[in-house]
């Protein structure tokens, strides 16, 4: 059951081939097998799962069934679940309970899917190794010795290992692409306001966005028609109606107009990973795309830029945790300043602190013209870059990260090089965009992500180019050694 795509599990379900309470405690085994060893899941939900696919059962059994009724998956511990632990991979909320639902665990609940359980990530999505997680460093499947990415590592190791099916990530500068593409399978960052943010604690509000990780393109259309919609508790939710993603899947690719930057490919890339990214825009020409190079001038900007505004808005976000409320609270305090500093000083990780104090110095006064608003001004600066490339082609292609999955520990102390593992991706959030990440082929036998970034709301055509390379390929259907 493990190793069908969740559009395969729906069908399974409606045809009776087996339960959705069959399914959940396969899964459930296979957490309790595997998740010691890859550290994937922060806490698992067996009881609540158990009784969501009993009550999925009985709607299947009904007639009353969607496309994702009874469908395990995970969450990313950044989105609020009512009743359970929502730790944000911090010390800081390591007791924090949920009181309420994020909208898009309510959407995938109202749409029959059964929580597994909340799955590790970076401190408050805070890197890009998993490796800044209180819970520890999570491990990539196809070497446990490496990372899988971050800061959705959790999720992108479990839908890898087959732990889950299917699971939630957030994306502010990469975050879903990035893991996605070292743990070789299918992540989908939507466009800015496609997908609501109420629920989904903060690192940088106008940056991040929650969407799907997937083991195919299929499966990320299916489960973006249940996450994606106008919330009107989010006000930077888009007003804008909700299409079937799946409707356009098997449409051609003839006449597709792809724009290859000439700054992705520099000589600075890596060559075995070029040669994959390379081998899949070729094949995307065999299946009738045009391609041509284009320029995206102010891209070497994009990781100053990202990391002053990222690190304004996180230290700004951040300061809502102050042991009063809720969250971690030092014993004892001497008096109200005490109760602060140590509080914060106890609660967060180096990471976190590196980036509220980066962030409270680029806000602060003196700094606010030199730093944040030239962060702003270099953003707009880029946005354009994009809107100009993307009036003369459909789609731009380039890799999702410069390197394959690293070893643990390799950058744990150089902030710098495990910023730069971002350095094709912060650029989309800078811009709004979306983006998606497919397995394209292998590097020193690690997986290799190719990233699609698409105009505004233009996630079908995303999904359908995704889609039609993934039909003439087999890259998203590897397995790694040991969980296959």
């Amino acid at each position: 059951m493990y190793k069908k795509t969740i559009k395969q599990l729906s069908s399974a379900l409606q045809n009776k081939d087996f339960s959705s309470e069959e399914l959940v405690s396969s899964y459930l085994q296979r957490c309790d097998s595997h998740n010691s060893n890859l550290n994937c899941f922060i806490s698992l939900m067996p009881e609540t799962a158990i009784a969501q696919a009993r009550s999925a059962d009985k709607k299947i059994q009904n007639g009353e069934a969607g496309p994702l009724t009874g469908i395990p998956l995970a969450h990313k511990d950044i989105f609020c679940t009512n009743g359970t632990k929502t730790s944000c991979g911090s010390s800081m909320l390591d007791n924090f309970i949920a009181p309420y639902d994020a909208t898009v665990v309510t959407r995938l609940n109202e749409a029959g899917m059964v929580t597994l359980g909340k799955t590790n990530m970076d401190e408050f999505a805070m890197g890009s190794t998993n490796e800044t997680s209180f819970y520890g460093a999570v491990k990539n499947p196809w070497d446990t010795a490496r990372v899988p990415g971050g800061s959705s590592g959790g999720s992108a190791a479990a839908v890898a290992a087959k732990l889950a099916p299917v699971a939630t990530g957030t994306d502010t500068g990469g975050s879903i692409r990035q893991p996605a593409s070292l743990c070789g399978i299918t992540g989908l960052k939507p466009t800015y306001g496609r997908v609501s943010r109420y629920g989904m604690i903060a690192y940088a509000s106008s940056l991040d966005q929650g969407g799907p990780i997937t083991q195919t393109a299929e499966d990320a259309a299916i489960m973006l028609n249940a996450m994606a919609g106008f919330d009107e508790r989010d006000s930077t939710s888009a007003e804008q109606a909700v299409e079937d993603y799946t409707k356009d899947l098997n449409e051609s690719l003839d006449g597709l107009k792809i724009g290859l930057p000439k700054q992705y490919f520099d000589g600075q890339l890596d060559a075995s990973i070029e040669s994959v990214i390379q081998a899949g825009v070729k094949q995307l020409e065999k299946l009738g795309a045009n391609v041509k190079e284009i320029e995206l001038p102010n891209s070497e900007l994009s990781i100053p830029a990202y990391y002053v505004i990222a690190s304004a808005e996180c230290s700004s976000n951040l300061a809502r945790f102050d042991g009063v409320r809720f969250g971690h609270r030092c014993d004892d305090p001497e008096d109200l300043t005490d109760l602060y500093l140590r509080s914060r000083a106890e609660g967060f990780g180096k990471e976190v602190k590196r980036r509220i104090i980066t962030g409270t110095y680029v806000l602060s006064a003196g700094y606010y013209d030199a730093y944040y608003l030239k962060a702003q001004k270099l953003r707009r600066m880029i946005r354009d870059d994009f809107r100009s490339a993307l009036e003369d082609v459909d789609v731009i292609i380039g890799p999702t990260a410069p390197q394959t999955a690293f070893k643990l520990n390799e950058f744990i102390d150089d902030p710098i090089s495990m910023y730069l593992s971002d350095i094709y991706t912060v650029s989309v959030n800078l811009a709004g965009l979306p983006a998606i990440s497919v397995p394209a082929g292998f590097a020193n036998e690690l997986p290799v992500g190719m990233q699609i970034i698409g105009n505004y709301f233009a996630e079908s055509r995303l999904l359908n180019i995704a889609h039609q390379f993934q039909q003439a390929t087999d890259w998203h259907q590897q397995s790694p050694v040991g969980f296959d």
